[in-house]
């Protein structure tokens, strides 16, 4: 009888051994990053008021850079961005003022993105926009801000406007907004990136 005890007891011991465990693995989780700059060109790497990546935890990060000016390749001001994540939600933004890219070839006054990962049920969802205003392309204004469209403009060189890419599937959902995405010969310059993606409870 003494032995029947002992093996219930140590039966219900492993069990609460066990729970915190599942319980921190049920919790929800997050991640998001926010860059307002990333060039890559021949010899030169940037990556500009980046907020670094989200702790799985959440939390809330933020960075600012007051200007940037790479001759001919690239400057802008006000550049800011932040990323956070609590609750049944994870967000980032990210911005820059007075964008001039590759001499004056694709300019704006304001590039901005925002993406959204949120909890619902235990089910993900995602959602992201971007605002440009004033985005000049080879001379002509774009008004056109639907999600990723593409414009090809000579010497190889592609502009994609409110690049988003997306992964919603059942209790984690992902996102990733560039409100401006320049590429070509040895060049590749993102303006605005925001990413957010969870992992619901």
């Amino acid at each position: 009888m003494n032995q029947k005890k002992s093996v219930v007891a140590i039966g219900i011991a492993a069990i609460f051994a066990v729970s915190p465990i599942i319980a921190l693995a049920q919790a929800t989780t997050f991640s998001g990053q926010a860059v307002a700059l990333r060039a890559n060109a021949v010899g030169i790497g940037l990556s500009l008021s980046d907020t670094g990546p989200l702790p799985a935890g959440g939390g809330n990060l933020k960075t600012s850079l007051a200007s940037v000016n790479v001759l001919g390749l690239v400057s802008a001001d006000a550049l800011s961005s932040a990323t956070s994540g609590s609750g049944a939600s994870s967000q980032s933004q990210s911005s820059a003022a007075s964008v001039n890219l590759l001499g004056g070839l694709v300019a704006a006054d304001l590039v901005k993105s925002n993406s959204n990962a949120t909890c619902s049920g235990g089910q993900a969802a995602v959602t992201g926009n971007s605002e440009l205003v004033g985005l000049i392309v080879a001379g002509q204004p774009v008004v056109n801000l639907n999600p990723n469209v593409a414009l090809s403009l000579p010497g190889g060189i592609n502009v994609i406007v409110n690049e988003q890419t997306s992964s919603p599937s059942g209790n984690t959902g992902a996102i990733t907004v560039n409100a401006l995405h320049v590429t070509g010969p040895s060049v590749d310059i993102v303006v605005a990136s925001a990413h957010s993606d969870i992992t619901c409870s």
